[in-house]
């Protein structure tokens, strides 16, 4: 597993628990970088993948409602919401990573932690917002 693959995941943690303990993500995870035992800080790709979606919530969610085509945010999966809020923030907001790689490490995530229609809705949810990336940027 790659770093970053590592380092997604780790975001993946922290930002699942923090939507599921009604907490802010990025308070979260400061409170976990300082901690010996956490596995937050061993990678900095984990702060700027949460740090960064926090900073574009509003508009990485506008867009997953925008496009999800009938499935509200509440009613996704909490680690779908989380792998796609991750998904779209590399798509949408990261010029670092090209979108298919972002996109082919979502759905690896969706397969190994959610349900069996979670990889091809998160595959085609992110692959639409690739699409249609300059009009949401």
């Amino acid at each position: 597993m790659s770093a970053r693959t590592k380092a997604r995941l780790r975001a993946l943690d922290i930002l699942f628990e923090a939507d599921q303990r009604g907490l802010n993500a990025e308070a979260l995870l400061d409170e976990r970088l300082p901690d010996p035992d956490s596995r937050a800080g061993n990678n900095p790709y984990t702060a700027q993948v949460v740090r960064g979606v926090v900073a574009r919530w509003q508009d990485i969610n506008a867009a997953l409602t925008d496009y999800s085509q009938g499935w509200t945010l509440d009613r996704m999966p909490a680690v779908d919401r989380a792998i796609l809020r991750i998904g779209a923030w590399e798509v949408l907001f990261n010029d670092e990573i090209p979108d298919a790689v972002a996109i082919s490490e979502a759905v690896a995530l969706a397969t190994e932690l959610s349900t069996d229609e979670s990889p091809s809705f998160v595959n085609g949810l992110l692959a639409r917002l690739s699409e249609v990336k300059a009009t949401i940027v």
